[in-house]
């Protein structure tokens, strides 16, 4: 299994952002084009970008704010063969459809896969790519933006999905989400040898990276069953230059620089 790198573009009310540590209060918002940034990935040779509609993330009724850019993201970078993977605000089955009639590969259900594992399971046999995010404070479950406590473990959310046929699995520490400090490696571990995982259900990392070590140590890291992450999304790093997108993809594919060479 090959090791992915997914940049990713925040959206709040059309522009590009990032949150520190989730906290809406602590939005840092970007100068360029949310559509430029993403054929730029393009370019770098990104596979997949992930975007998250935070407006929608946040409302209670997951009303979508930004589905106009995501369209627009989705052309932009469709004839490089680059695919995308978009989540916030996915309620029910009509939010995750609009996503998937604008040109969204595989959709990632947050809040509703706690609140309603039965979305999950009935996207899949409909056909759809999906994938659960589950963002974590220390082992607890968030939801609606982050914002809310759910009362429900990591190990108990991976218990309630297994069966739902997700292809894989957003784990965010939400403390580590934008300050660039490293990964969540311990818990990361955790997560790949879970019984309760499913062996088809990947694991793809988020929050914590801002420097090309804390890329190769995500795509070198093992679990005590020698299991090994599928991916890793990089968002504020990229935005704020401290990392190269051609660097970033090319580490993660495990050649060029070493781990330990400067980032930009």
């Amino acid at each position: 299994m090959s090791f992915e790198l997914f940049p990713a573009i925040d959206l709040r009310e059309g522009r590009s952002v990032r949150l520190l540590q989730g906290d809406y209060e602590r939005e840092v918002r970007y100068v360029g084009d949310p559509v430029e940034v993403a054929h730029e990935f393009a370019e770098a040779g990104a596979r997949w970008i992930h975007m998250v509609d935070l407006d929608a993330a946040r409302s209670g009724t997951g009303e979508p704010r930004n589905r106009e850019v995501m369209r627009k993201v989705v052309a932009a970078v469709g004839d490089a063969g680059v695919r995308v993977q978009c989540g916030g605000g996915v309620r029910n089955r009509q939010s995750a459809e609009a996503l998937y009639e604008v040109g969204v590969t595989r959709c990632v259900v947050g809040t509703a896969a706690i609140e309603n594992p039965d979305l999950v399971a009935e996207l899949v046999t409909a056909g759809y790519r999906v994938a659960v995010g589950l963002d974590v404070r220390g082992t607890e479950v968030a939801t609606r933006g982050w914002e809310h406590r759910s009362g429900v473990s990591l190990s108990d959310a991976l218990r309630r999905l297994a069966s739902t046929g997700a292809e894989a699995v957003v784990v965010t520490q939400i403390a580590r989400d934008g300050m660039g400090g490293g990964s969540d490696l311990a818990g990361l571990r955790d997560v790949l040898d879970a019984p309760q995982r499913p062996a088809t259900m990947n694991v793809i990392a988020s929050g914590g990276v801002g420097c090309l070590a804390d890329i190769a140590d995500l795509r070198d890291l093992r679990s005590a069953g020698g299991r090994a992450l599928s991916g890793a999304i990089v968002g504020k790093a990229l935005h704020d230059g401290a990392i190269r997108p051609v660097s970033a993809i090319v580490v993660a594919r495990g050649s060029g620089p070493p781990a330990g060479a400067d980032s930009a």
